[in-house]
């Protein structure tokens, strides 16, 4: 459809989809600078592309439920799974040896059934990666799990249970955004259902709950957190992304995060700023439900549970993304150095994207690492610990991977469950960050405390700048006084007739005005120009 808006476009492939629950989804593309973006359901499509056509889309968890064992029908419990199991490849969900052995055999379970002795060889969880990386020990023991702890468990029950086991870890929910501190220190911002986060080399250096965070603003690369914690504590975090659009990218992400999670109904969404001046700065309003209505329309929800056609896991055809099929399999690991190879030829332009860090392969080790959020410290105690190893995912760099193709080409193959080749690799979302970058890129970085500068711009640039911002409102104001000032002229001074000027004269209101402030102060400006005048003819 010509012109067609964003939410056009969302409710054809939810409804291709039979799903009700849709306000946890939403559409991401790349531009051709690789910048990530969200489509906007109120713009034209075509406004928001930089691209020529056709357009390559790809449908992904834009706000994860709080709860994801509790969505209501069984089709958006499978939609989170797979982006979940994605998370999970990708490096961006990291987890301790233990948990990541359960949430492993919990796929296998839903994706093979139970283990049996005459279809898997011994060995056969080593044929499928579900990590960037991952150690022999921690192969059997997923098989062990997946032999002895899951028999019976049918795909649904598994499904949910990986659900539930997720959902406990500290970064569930995580799109990491590549930043640096003040020092230059690189750092992730991301968003959670439970508030704002900051993850620093091992270290969970902040955590902002949605109600602690008071404002988000953004001006060129630079980007301010605003909070009121514990006792009334205001702090002001200040990062910086690499470019200006990822830093209104960021900024997007925050408004939209916060309305989603903190409001109580949509009709308390307001137009927000990115700039204290009001003609300055971007201009930005989330559109849609909020999650406390989106989990009381589920409630209303009665209808037959539909059909979920769940396809089998072929580890000969399968692809390092899991998410182009409703059940695609990990990557084999006879496949894996030719991913490797893939990959590799296009690392180096994406180490300086805007959406890319430095990348290095690691040994295998045996610990995936962030803690549970049970046992995670409470946000004032310091800063949390979330990995005691260095754990680098180089295998997934490049990690939305579409077919540039057509729209129509990605939906269909997201409905079918076809596989993707290493070439369709290559031309993926290139540069989306995974949390398990962060520690070749900060392991020994320092906490961020709060900040009340922009310390990565020279003093100079800061002056310049506010100068600039005090010169913008100076001559706007003068501006304004000067059109009110013509407009009192005209009103007092003149002798057009005009209907709207009549009808002001004739209102006792301006007529006091006339006669008690504008002509004693005209007889007053009179007699001062008089006198300057004497003055000067004297001389």
């Amino acid at each position: 459809v010509r012109d067609a808006k964003g939410q056009y476009l969302f409710d054809l492939i939810c409804h291709h989809l039979n799903l009700l629950e849709k306000d946890y989804f939403g559409i991401r593309y790349v531009d051709p600078d690789k910048q990530r973006h969200w489509l906007e359901f109120t713009k034209s499509i075509s406004k928001q592309m930089k691209s020529q056509p056709p357009f390559t889309m790809c449908l992904r968890v834009k706000f994860y439920p709080p709860d994801p064992a509790a969505l209501k029908e069984e089709i958006t419990r499978y939609l989170v799974f797979l982006q979940i199991k994605r998370d999970l490849y990708h490096g961006r969900l990291l987890c301790k040896t233990s948990d990541a052995a359960m949430l492993a055999a919990y796929i296998l379970q839903a994706e093979i059934g139970d283990y049996d002795p005459g279809k898997h060889p011994e060995g056969y969880s080593s044929k499928f990666q579900f990590f960037p990386k991952h150690s022999e020990k921690l192969e059997r023991r997923i098989a062990e799990i997946h032999k002895t702890e899951l028999i019976g468990q049918t795909p649904e029950t598994a499904e949910l249970k990986f659900l539930q086991k997720a959902e406990m870890l500290e970064t569930y929910g995580v799109d990491p955004h590549p930043c640096k501190d003040v020092s230059g220190n690189p750092a992730f911002l991301a968003f959670t259902p439970f508030g704002f986060i900051v993850l620093q080399g091992n270290k969970r250096v902040h955590f902002l709950k949605w109600d602690e965070v008071t404002k988000l603003k953004f001006e060129g690369k630079t980007f301010h957190i605003y909070a009121n914690q514990k006792e009334d504590k205001k702090i002001i975090l200040t990062y910086f992304a690499p470019t200006p659009e990822a830093c209104k990218h960021l900024w997007k992400c925050g408004v939209e995060n916060q309305a989603f999670y903190k409001l109580d109904k949509s009709s308390q969404v307001r137009t927000v700023s990115s700039s204290n001046l009001f003609f300055k700065g971007s201009r930005f309003r989330y559109s849609g439900r909020v999650a406390k209505e989106v989990m009381e329309q589920s409630a209303k929800i009665k209808r037959e549970p539909p059909e979920i056609h769940r396809a089998g896991l072929v580890p000969s055809r399968s692809c390092p993304s899991i998410t182009h099929g409703p059940r695609l399999s990990s990557v084999p690991r006879t496949r894996r150095r030719a991913v490797h190879i893939s990959i590799m030829e296009g690392l180096e332009s994406l180490r300086d994207s805007a959406h890319s860090t430095p990348v290095r392969s690691m040994s295998h080790g045996d610990s995936f690492i962030p803690r549970s959020r049970s046992q995670a410290t409470d946000p004032g105690d310091g800063t949390a610990v979330i990995s005691d190893e260095t754990y680098s995912p180089s295998d997934s760099v490049l990690p939305t991977p579409v077919a540039e193709h057509s729209l129509e080409m990605a939906v269909s193959r997201q409905i079918n469950g076809a596989p993707c080749s290493i070439e369709e690799e290559k031309e993926s979302e290139a540069g989306t960050p995974t949390v398990g970058d962060m520690v070749e890129l900060g392991a020994d970085s320092r906490a961020v405390g709060p900040v009340q500068s922009a310390g990565a711009l020279s003093e100079t640039e800061q002056v310049n700048k506010f100068v600039l911002s005090v010169l913008r409102l100076l001559l706007v104001t003068i501006g304004l006084l000067f059109v009110l000032l013509l407009l009192l002229i005209i009103l007092t001074e003149s002798d057009l007739d005009i209907a709207f000027l009549r009808d002001i004269r004739q209102t006792p209101e301006f007529e006091q005005f006339h006669y008690e402030y504008f002509c004693p102060l005209r007889r007053w400006f009179a007699c001062k120009l008089r006198w300057a005048g004497g003055l000067l003819i004297n001389k």
